[in-house]
């Protein structure tokens, strides 16, 4: 019985270990997020003025944004510094979760799971960029434009800042596609012949995912299935040049 007991303590321990250290991991993501935060925080309202800059520089001059709730002035500048501060702890917050999770994985598995960890958080970032410096303009100057005579622009803070964070997180995933498309193939569910026949089928997703994911103007759609086409290519790209160099490395000279 002292010997069944102690098989079963043995076979526990790990589990809490590994359960401490998800909590420790835990923790330090959201303390990163909250030093993140506090800094952000204090310049609150410069950074809203700063983001609401591409559909302000098209308002009438006798127009401006509105709150239209009593604790809008104060959440949802709150809000997006909080929302800013994530953006900003993601590569920490993916630091920890890989920390937690590389004990575990193979030498092989390692080598090729860093560098997708760092290209991802590089293209989510390029996709908010992208939002921000080109299909924002484009699609607040197309939204001011097409207003009525006798309608006065004046939008809301938050429902502003709503649809911003919306397209934010749109093409920030949507830019993860050669990401997806190097695991999918990687992992052996598909291969590079396999994704260019589908190819026809992959344009008219990307047109549908355009159109479900960005408001309803044809002008965003295409800037969000184009690149979400051509990063599909890319992804197909980099995936034979992957598995040419490993059938280079593995053959033996």
């Amino acid at each position: 019985m002292a010997e069944k007991n102690s098989r079963t303590e043995d076979k526990n321990q790990p589990l809490i270990e590994h359960l401490i250290e998800l909590r420790s991991r835990i923790l330090h993501s959201i303390i990163s997020v909250l030093i993140a935060f506090l800094p952000l925080f204090y310049f609150a309202n410069d950074l809203y003025r700063y983001i609401s800059e591409p559909l302000r520089v098209f308002l009438p001059e006798d127009s401006s944004m509105i709150a239209t709730e009593v604790a809008s002035p104060f959440l949802t500048p709150f809000k997006l510094s909080l929302v800013l501060a994530l953006f900003m702890a993601m590569p920490y917050i993916l630091h920890q979760v890989w920390s937690f999770i590389a004990p575990g994985l193979y030498k092989k598995e390692k080598r090729f799971a860093l560098p997708i960890l760092l290209s991802s958080i590089i293209l989510f970032y390029i996709g908010i960029a992208f939002s921000f410096f080109v299909v924002f303009p484009l699609v607040f100057g197309f939204f001011t434009s097409v207003a009525p005579t006798g309608v006065t622009i004046m939008t809301d803070i938050n429902r502003y800042l709503d649809f911003v964070l919306k397209l934010f997180f749109a093409f920030g995933i949507a830019f993860e596609i050669p990401i997806a498309t190097l695991l999918l193939i990687w992992s052996g569910a598909t291969s590079a012949a396999n994704l260019k026949r589908k190819r026809p089928y992959v344009i008219v997703g990307c047109f549908i995912i355009g159109m479900l994911l960005t408001p309803p103007d044809i002008i965003s759609q295409i800037l969000l299935a184009i690149p979400m086409w051509a990063l599909f290519e890319l992804g197909i790209i980099f995936s034979i040049l992957m598995k040419k160099r490993e059938e280079a490395t593995s053959t033996p000279p």
